[in-house]
């Protein structure tokens, strides 16, 4: 992988991470039409992930800042703590991220294999689309995440494990149907991927430290980082827009394009 790879690749998961249109789909794709080798493995992705992480951390630092403090202030006085708004969301992200813990640690081999499949990443658009299309029918109501929709949501997130499957996608899709109102949806969506990736990175981390690095790959990890960073912040922001004015079904389009495309492509 060359610099110039590693900065597109970038750019297309930060797009992507975001924006309803599978991150690590388009990752599987982009290798495949690029002719990338990784020279990490799976290792891009992660570090690629986490700078969408910061980009995250950035755009939500208000919330998260009073997630922290609300935190701290229930473990010094629970009982006095415990009806917290801030408090029940802790909770409620931590409910969410049981599903898709129990997916990686049982199916995580499974799901690595899928990596290498474009003809399976292009039919799983198509799948995403026709989730982000049926959106178009929900209507608006102004409940807010509870601990069973919380639950419900982390089992959509579990799915987008497989490439092709928006992971922003299905939670705020299924968010939505189960009838939250549209920024607390995609602000739960966002909020709930800060443990999951921030866990896969320790241990990739982990596996970096015992394995070693070459100096090139760094460079290119560092690269692919930045540009993950700094276009994931700006598609977040705009995701939120679209959102609200009611445009996410029309993401659909674009899977449906891509999708086809993509097996027509590797078909032939």
């Amino acid at each position: 992988m060359d610099i110039l790879q590693s900065f597109l690749l970038g750019i297309i998961q930060g797009l992507t991470e975001f924006l309803p249109i599978s991150s690590s789909g388009h990752l599987v794709l982009g290798k495949q039409i690029l002719g990338v080798e990784v020279e990490t493995g799976i290792t891009f992705e992660v570090v690629v992930h986490f700078g969408t992480l910061c980009s995250i951390l950035v755009y939500y630092r208000k919330i998260i800042w009073e997630l922290i403090t609300s935190g701290l202030s229930f473990l010094r006085a629970p009982s006095a703590k415990k009806e917290d708004p801030n408090v029940k969301l802790i909770g409620f992200i931590l409910i969410s991220m049981i599903p898709a813990m129990i997916v990686g640690f049982t199916l995580e081999e499974q799901v690595e294999s899928i990596f290498s499949s474009p003809l399976i990443v292009s039919g799983m658009l198509i799948v995403t689309g026709l989730m982000l299309f049926s959106t178009k029918f929900v209507k608006d109501t102004p409940k807010e995440v509870s601990l069973g929709k919380s639950f419900l949501i982390g089992i959509a997130q579990s799915f987008a494990m497989i490439p092709g499957i928006s992971r922003s996608g299905s939670t705020i899709s299924t968010a939505l149907w189960l009838g939250v109102k549209r920024e607390a949806a995609a602000n739960f969506s966002f909020l709930m991927l800060i443990p999951v990736i921030a866990g896969a990175m320790l241990l990739e981390v982990k596996e970096l430290i015992e394995l070693g690095i070459s100096d090139a790959a760094l460079i290119n990890l560092v690269i692919g980082f930045f540009a993950a960073f700094i276009s994931g912040y700006y598609a977040l922001k705009y995701l939120i827009i679209i959102l609200k004015r009611r445009g996410f079904h029309y993401f659909a389009y674009y899977c449906w394009i891509v999708g086809a495309v993509g097996l027509v492509y590797f078909f032939v």
